[in-house]
């Protein structure tokens, strides 16, 4: 007892006494004695920290808009099977939880105890939820866990490890926008061990993987779990983002108000906290990744391989004729167990309508004769040629722009039934009109000027010329169009737009 320093003993006793005070609020709602319609006792204790896991789950999910109507519906959801109340009783219930843990005073709730470091009578105000918003048509008020509530959270026991880094980030967010960016760098390397830890446990998950999966069932476990971590993942990378758009958006403030000058100290910090989140996040980025390849590519390689392990350990002898020979089977049960391993009935016949069907004509050729579009370098080298296509591909170009000007040339079926009316029908039974539409869908969007064209400036150039300053875009359609039948094409929408950028 000599060697006992009560100083050093009672150093922190306020801060000790305070943690104990969180828990008044559940030990407050335990000693109500409510009973469902049955008469049944309710654990008012148990369902105030299913409240507080509500509204932390609500946190991290960015859930903020959360009052008594949501809180009850939470509440009836998890206990239907065990009490019997109307939903009327569940509102009762999630009001009287609600302010137990914020009085309707508006105060803080408070806790009395003697203060043994100081040797005086001492108080402690805390506050589990606090206002957050408030719906003026429904007149609803919504809430939302303080700091004193989270703290309460993880109180109640060594929270799950992998919820660990989104604890962390709302930490990070409060100290920030408190302005203790000592605090905040703190919490930042937490979080960088946080992911450390995650990136072991994903290492071992995947030998895991390749090493545990021996049925389907341990494969749709792992494939839930691996669902689970990458939607979590997905929501800690999104608040990294806000995270991160956020402290920049407080070193520009801090510029902008000359602060940088003035609080050196304080700016650097800044500096110092944006490097280090981001490589938090770059690492955590990676996390993700291995996620994405581990539900893609290891997960589905183990599945395989368990199919192909169940082949190569399959005993035709043993695990078939062994059993068919040594064991009595009912003649139902025998044609069950052969059944996987007969062949399809086959029956070569064929039909004598098979003589008029469409049949294949094919020759032998030395050289290989490749099926493609026609493109209008591989046309005749023929000047005479030429120049006749280049008048035809300009007079189809005219067709086309006074058809669109009447309003009958968005799409090509427009432009066919256009030429119909026009008595242009012999063009649909030449080639060159299909070739043409074919080649500007190749080059589209078609604008002047812009357009790099080899053949086209001898083949198209006096067609293009006819568009101006306009621009020409060709895109498929639906369907098929044969008005002949020797040829079809794929329908196609036309657009022509002024530019006016070249006007």
């Amino acid at each position: 007892m000599d060697n006992l320093d009560v100083a050093e003993l009672t150093s922190g006793f306020r801060d000790r006494m305070r943690r104990l005070a969180l828990f008044d609020p559940l030990y407050e709602l335990d000693r109500k004695r409510e009973v469902d319609d049955a008469n049944n006792p309710i654990d008012m204790k148990g369902l105030g920290l299913l409240t507080l896991l509500f509204f932390f789950e609500q946190k991290l999910m960015r859930q903020y808009k959360t009052g008594v109507k949501q809180l009850a519906q939470f509440l009836q959801e998890v206990t239907k099977s065990q009490y019997i109340i109307v939903d009327s009783g569940y509102e009762k219930i999630a009001r009287t939880i609600i302010q137990t843990f914020r009085p309707t005073t508006g105060k803080k709730r408070s806790y009395s105890f003697y203060n043994w470091e100081q040797n005086h009578q001492d108080d402690i105000e805390y506050s589990i939820l606090k206002a957050n918003n408030f719906d003026v048509k429904t007149n609803t008020q919504f809430y939302t866990l303080d700091e004193d509530g989270l703290e309460l959270i993880f109180a109640t026991k060594e929270f799950y490890s992998e919820f660990q880094l989104s604890i962390n980030q709302l930490m990070l967010r409060k100290q920030l926008d408190k302005g203790e960016f000592k605090g905040a760098l703190r919490q930042i390397n937490e979080m960088r061990i946080d992911v450390e830890s995650l990136d072991e446990r994903m290492v071992k998950l995947k030998h895991e993987i390749k090493r545990s999966i021996v049925s389907e069932e341990t494969f749709e476990r792992y494939k839930s779990l691996l669902d689970d971590i990458y939607r979590r993942l997905e929501r800690e990378d999104e608040e990294f983002r806000e995270l991160r758009q956020f402290v920049k958006e407080t070193r520009e403030r801090l510029y902008a108000q000359d602060t940088h000058q003035k609080e050196r100290k304080s700016y650097e910090l800044v500096l110092k906290i944006i490097r280090e989140l981001e490589i938090v996040h770059y690492e955590h980025s990676r996390l993700l990744e291995q996620t994405y390849s581990l539900k893609n590519t290891t997960l589905i390689t183990a599945q395989e391989s368990l199919y192909y392990i169940g082949i190569q350990s399959f005993n035709f002898d043993q695990d078939l004729v062994s059993r068919i020979t040594s064991t009595p089977l009912p003649f139902e049960a025998l044609k069950g167990t052969l059944h996987p391993f007969l062949k399809v009935e086959e029956n070569k016949q064929w039909s004598p309508f098979s003589v008029l069907a469409e049949q294949n004509i094919t020759e032998e050729r030395e050289e290989k004769v490749e099926q493609h579009f026609i493109e209008a370098s591989e046309q005749e080298n023929d000047e005479k040629y030429r120049k006749w296509l280049m008048v035809r591909y300009r007079e189809l170009m005219e067709l086309f722009l006074k058809a669109w000007d009447n309003e009958s040339g968005k799409t090509l079926s427009q432009l066919i039934a256009f030429l119909e009316e026009n008595d242009q029908v012999n063009l649909l039974e030449q080639r060159y009109f299909y070739d043409f539409w074919l080649i500007l869908h190749q080059r589209s969007p078609i604008i002047p000027g812009i357009v790099d064209e080899d053949e086209s400036k001898t083949l198209l150039g006096d067609a293009l010329a006819l568009l101006g300053n306009r621009t020409l875009s060709i895109q498929e359609g639906n369907g098929v169009i044969q008005r002949v039948s020797r040829y079809s094409i794929q329908e196609m929408n036309m657009n022509v737009e002024e530019n006016d950028e070249l006007s």
